[in-house]
């Protein structure tokens, strides 16, 4: 299995998986344009995407959507997210706890499972892919992680994972108060102390991938972000490239 984050931040997500058989895209967050452009310099063909999978209906995660009508590609999500994307005829809706297998089968086979996330969205999903020798966890957008969410991510080898902002500079910036309140609560998103400590939950130091995601440009430093995250994992026994790699993207 191939990870490769295509765009992250606020204004626009874009995640591709993929193997020698199967390619799937978790949202699709920026101009159809501008993603069938990062595809081809990422050396992937947009005519071989399998299934779009939506986390939830926010402009930065679904502003592409049309590439799916382009290129003739099955859009699957919960049922609030396609409804309020107007795309509840045509998309598939997914459930907590269901699968979407791609080529079962086949050495190559995928399965995509939803898990249930906070965020200010209708029904909103994280996912889980696996493959017949790694996990993948993609959490984009959550106000926090609970113990059903670290249950679904756990034994994961790649993690997806929202870092957004520094609580202290949120705090004190310019952002006006309804907005640092919504970004603070429980359905808004994580900080870099609360990913930091669901990390801890989750990396054993078997080798695992960690890419620090969706991160505020305003609110937040990528050096910053990183270094809370290790401190963290230091804490634990587990010092970077020896037992995990970390990337912010």
């Amino acid at each position: 299995m191939i990870v490769k984050v295509l765009a992250s931040s606020s204004k626009g997500n874009c995640v591709w998986i993929g193997n020698d058989e199967v390619s799937i895209l978790i949202d699709v967050g920026l101009p159809k344009t501008k993603i069938e452009k990062i595809m081809l310099e990422r050396d992937i063909d947009p005519t071989k995407i399998d299934a779009i999978f939506l986390t939830h209906d926010h402009i930065d995660h679904v502003k592409g959507i049309a590439i799916a009508d382009k290129y003739k590609i099955p859009v699957y999500a919960s049922e609030g997210t396609l409804k309020d994307i107007g795309r509840l005829d045509t998309g598939h809706v997914m459930k907590v706890g269901s699968i979407k297998g791609f080529d079962a089968l086949r050495s190559t086979m995928m399965l995509v499972s939803p898990f249930a996330v906070h965020h200010d969205a209708l029904e909103p999903f994280g996912y889980t892919i696996r493959t017949t020798d790694k996990k993948a966890t993609v959490l984009m957008d959550t106000g926090h992680v609970d113990e059903q969410m670290i249950e679904a991510m756990a034994d994961s080898d790649i993690y997806v994972f929202e870092c957004n902002h520094d609580r202290d500079m949120l705090v004190d910036g310019d952002y006006d108060d309804f907005t640092k309140s919504r970004i603070l609560s429980d359905n808004g998103h994580l900080s870099n102390d609360q990913a930091s400590e669901a990390l801890t939950k989750l990396v054993t130091g078997k080798g695992e991938h960690i890419y620090l995601t969706h991160m505020s440009a305003n609110n937040n430093l990528p050096a910053l972000a990183e270094g809370t995250v290790k401190r963290a994992l230091r804490a634990k026994g587990l010092q970077a490239g020896k037992h995990y790699q970390i990337e912010v993207v």
